[in-house]
């Protein structure tokens, strides 16, 4: 049960004025630019270029939005997008499948706009579908390049992806007649406390300290393994409430001897354990899925068709930041857990959504304006959401293949921006650049790659290995475990390596799965490294 009159809590946010909140957006997906009085066209082209259509219509909307708040203020209007995008975009399309498989190489902004053509996808949400409550079971067919999740790329390559998210799901949300709002959480004063209501960036800056290579918090995971070994099979936990006294106790006992190492866990009780790691989730300062899209998360369960939900989850959990996109991923490989134990602990993945929705979906740094009739229906729409984010994680911590090819082109163009100054010496460089390349020979043998390989920061040296059609990267790993076994100054034995492709724009862990000479044929100039880790199991 969601506590009463919890709605109606006092607000610590404020709502971003409509010139703001466009201003912000258009910040955020890195077209700052286009109301910049120093705008330059080569800026905003580079990244304009990479959109669809419905993407870039979607960037049109939100600058008439703008351009409207600054005729109320008498400011002069910004540049109008089709003065800089003007290049045709063709519209992929593909039929639907009759089982749930879910494409990526299409924007999802444009699959709705095939869904929507094709009637589909009823505007009308009176006339939603009944659901049985079960989750079907869906298909993520990998392309030739394997799959990409986010730990694979570099940071500045993450920056543009989290930009290009930005612009298709806001499309996304014009297509299905999505209302949301953006907050931004006001300032608070940090608690003395040095574990509950404090911000994530900052436990992560001081745990950091400690343990350097850490992504989510100790005190987090030190809860989560304890309740992993403890916890999962208990009957009811989440749900049955602990002991009010004990877990207050323990607060205190943690947040004093925490960091000192001087807890000992042999006599907690795993409710009790279970009633703190909600409380943490509950009381960090700003929600866990941030003000700025907490709204939008919520919205998705006023989507009918089951794709476009995971579309938009996808594209949201690209939005979220660093310290609490690995947050939420830790919790809910925690809950997922905790669903696989039904038998034991008789908490099935409906209990566990709506056990743990308020926690994540109700915070009182962003206001809600519910009748209490309407807190039903809400809470039930949150439960809902919640339950995909457990059921499907692991489709939604990938980067869609759309968005990698748009940052692909987005770094070529990058690379050649001067071309966009004068379009008479784009046009000559395009046609040199297209008769100065060699055709292919069909005689030649298949091509052969030099690979470094690196252990810790030093490169130890080289290998060649030769591409064909079936080569994937775990091809080139296993020869290279091969040959490190009968080097004779091997003492090490197995080591776990992974291959990366370096090249300008930053560093890209490979799934083993890619086929290797598409990749060079995508990106010939990069360079190949096997990265290794000393005194561990191989693994690929």
């Amino acid at each position: 049960m969601w506590p009463v009159g919890i709605f109606h809590s006092v607000t610590l946010s404020v709502c971003v004025s409509e010139g703001e909140q466009e201003e912000q957006w258009l910040a955020d997906a890195g077209l700052s630019t286009l109301i910049s009085e120093d705008s330059e066209d080569v800026d905003n082209a580079v990244l304009l270029l990479t959109l669809t259509r419905t993407q870039a219509e979607a960037v049109q909307r939100r600058l008439d939005s703008y351009t409207l708040s600054l005729r109320k203020r008498n400011k002069p209007a910004p540049r109008d997008v089709r003065d800089i995008f003007h290049s045709p975009i063709t519209q992929h399309r593909r039929g639907t499948p009759k089982e749930e498989v879910f494409i990526t190489d299409v924007a999802y902004c444009e699959q709705a706009v095939i869904f929507l053509k094709q009637a589909k996808l009823p505007q009308n949400k009176s006339q939603r579908r009944k659901e049985d409550g079960t989750l079907p079971r869906v298909v993520f067919p990998k392309c030739r390049l394997g799959v990409t999740r986010i730990q694979d790329l570099s940071h500045s390559d993450m920056k543009k992806v989290r930009q290009l998210a930005l612009i298709d799901m806001t499309a996304l949300c014009d297509l299905l007649e999505l209302e949301v709002k953006r907050h931004k959480t006001s300032k608070r004063k940090i608690p003395e406390s040095t574990l509950y209501g404090v911000p994530l960036a900052t436990l992560l800056e001081n745990d950091q300290k400690i343990k350097p290579n850490t992504s989510t918090p100790l005190f987090m995971q030190a809860l989560l393994s304890f309740l992993e070994k403890k916890g999962v099979d208990s009957e009811g936990i989440l749900r049955v409430p602990g002991s009010q006294s004990r877990i207050k106790h323990l607060q205190q006992n943690l947040e004093s001897n925490f960091y000192s190492g001087q807890v000992s866990w042999d006599e907690v009780s795993p409710n009790d354990a279970a009633a703190l790691l909600k409380k943490f989730i509950r009381e960090l300062p700003a929600p866990l899925l941030t003000a700025e899209y907490l709204n939008t998360f919520s919205a998705v369960r006023d989507i009918t068709e089951l794709k476009q939900k995971l579309h938009m989850l996808n594209l949201l959990i690209l939005l979220l930041p660093e310290p609490n996109r690995n947050t939420l991923k830790a919790l809910l490989e925690f809950l997922s857990k905790v669903v696989s134990r039904e038998k034991r602990n008789r908490m099935n993945l409906w209990a566990v959504a709506t056990i743990m929705a308020p926690n994540l979906f109700l915070h009182k740094a962003v206001p809600s304006r519910l009748t209490e009739g309407a807190e039903k229906g809400h809470a039930e729409k949150a439960a809902d959401v919640m339950r995909l984010l457990i059921r499907y994680q692991d489709l939604l911590w990938t980067i869609p293949n759309f968005l990698m090819s748009q940052v692909r082109k987005l770094n070529e163009n990058s690379n050649r921006r001067y071309q966009f100054y004068d379009r008479r010496i784009k046009n000559l460089l395009r046609k040199i650049h297209t008769d100065s390349r060699e055709k292919p020979d069909k005689n030649t043998s298949d091509p052969c790659r030099t690979v470094k390989i690196q252990v810790g920061d030093l490169v130890s040296g080289t290998m060649e290995f030769p591409l064909n059609i079936n080569s994937r990267a775990s091809d080139l790993l296993a020869q290279f475990q091969h040959q490190s076994l009968r080097s004779p100054d091997n003492g090490k034995g197995k080591m776990r390596s992974s291959l990366f492709c370096v090249c300008s724009a930053g560093e890209h862990c490979l799934d083993p799965d890619a086929h290797l000479l598409d990749l060079y044929n995508t990106n010939s100039g990069g360079e190949w490294v096997i990265k290794l880790k000393p005194n561990a199991s191989r693994g690929l």
